[in-house]
């Protein structure tokens, strides 16, 4: 996988979900800084304007080494080979034939995903002037309102919905030409982006499970496709989340004008289609929320139990193999484990219905990955959370062991 260095470093005076020109704005004035960009397209005709321009493209790593793989399609002939939810081919020529077979409900859809975006709404940050919203990228003010007559509601539906918008945990082994390797450096690319352009949390959130359902629904996407892939799901997961998007151009930009916006365009299309536009999925990040509203804890256990939940989206085993709800519990019990030495509190334990002993076998798999943490080559998650907004939490030295037994 290539990537060159053609980025630009955060203004200290940019504020979440401000308006997308002033945004724009901004971004423009700053200097520059190393920025990840991978796949770059053999036949993209923007490759040689960024050629031209003096892009250094080398290897980020050797896991990023092209595969190749009896028994798929040819990737002379194909992009994407959609194998469930529809039948849908992307054809090199980025035009989508698309079967009879395929066939949506819109109007079931559009009142399901009313429905489950005004719980959502009761979920996330609150809806308010973006001249009013705090620092705080994750407040938890609004459900003070809603908890006590909806809070157990809320949760049931999250539960019951975590099961239908879950990624296969083997869906790497239907794309030949990717690695897990190159889905961290994509994701750690996200968390960059998401940082720069100062969105939510969920959004990132959202993103990474477009993502992970996206390749789970589809066999054989290219190595020079995945990043584009992946700036789709962030493009859907911001229009749905933010209060102000970033427009599509900056979407162009952020890729070094690696894609055009009617690849980025076509690539949104199919991803709707694809995913049968059920966008309102409950992830890590919601139930982690929900869960500290139930219990309140400290600033250093809430940032630090955000940044564990965060860490976990880095790698496909084992954590897809858990339900986001098991991932947001055991990342709470870790992060309490590690401020206050205590794990899951009686109040979540009726709450939930997890125990510990539910809880454990996600639990030690964090562990695991919180203490590799800071030896990993991607570092943007543990960038993140070095900052006073949560608290340097990621400075914290996570614990050795844990009393499992």
């Amino acid at each position: 996988m290539n990537f060159s260095t053609h980025s630009h470093c955060v203004s200290p005076i940019c504020k979440e979900n401000v308006p997308c020109s002033a945004r724009r704005d901004a971004i423009q004035r700053r200097g520059a800084k190393d920025r990840t960009i991978l796949g770059v397209l053999s036949d993209n005709e923007q490759r040689g304007r960024s050629l031209s321009q003096g892009s250094q493209f080398s290897k980020r790593s050797s896991d990023t080494s092209q595969l190749n793989f009896p028994g798929c399609a040819s990737s002379s002939s194909y992009d994407v080979y959609v194998e469930e939810a529809c039948e849908v081919v992307l054809a090199a020529s980025g035009q989508e034939v698309v079967s009879d077979s395929y066939k949506l409900n819109a109007e079931a859809s559009a009142l399901h995903n009313d429905h489950m975006r005004l719980l959502l709404e009761l979920s996330s940050s609150p809806c308010q002037d973006a001249s009013m919203q705090s620092e705080a990228d994750d407040s938890l003010i609004a459900w003070d309102v809603f908890c006590a007559d909806y809070a157990e509601d809320i949760y049931q539906n999250m539960r019951e919905s975590e099961k239908r918008f879950r990624a296969r945990s083997s869906y790497l082994e239907r794309h030949p030409e990717i690695t897990n390797g190159m889905r961290v450096i994509l994701v750690d690319w996200l968390v960059e982006v998401v940082e720069e352009y100062k969105l939510s949390s969920e959004t990132l959130h959202l993103a990474v499970n477009y993502l992970d359902r996206f390749l789970s629904c589809t066999a054989c996407v290219k190595q020079g496709k995945l990043q584009l892939v992946g700036t789709a799901a962030l493009l859907i997961a911001a229009k749905y989340e933010e209060i102000f998007p970033p427009e599509l151009t900056e979407f162009v930009y952020i890729t070094d004008s690696t894609y055009t916006k009617s690849q980025l365009l076509r690539m949104e299309d199919f991803y709707l289609r694809v995913l049968a536009f059920k966008m309102a999925a409950p992830t890590i990040n919601q139930f982690l929320r929900l869960f500290m509203t139930i219990h309140s804890v400290c600033a250093n256990t809430e940032s630090l139990a955000m940044y564990i939940a965060d860490l976990s989206m880095l790698e496909i085993d084992p954590f897809l193999q858990y339900t986001p709800s098991i991932v947001a519990a055991g990342a709470l019990c870790l992060a309490t484990y590690t401020i206050n030495r205590s794990f899951w509190p009686d109040s979540l334990i009726y709450f939930t219905g997890y125990t510990m002993a539910e809880i454990m076998p996600c639990l030690a798999n964090l562990h695991k990955l919180y203490v590799s943490a800071e030896s990993r080559p991607q570092q943007a998650i543990r960038d993140k959370y070095k900052s006073s907004k949560y608290s340097r939490v990621s400075w914290l030295t996570p614990p050795a062991v844990l009393p499992l037994s």
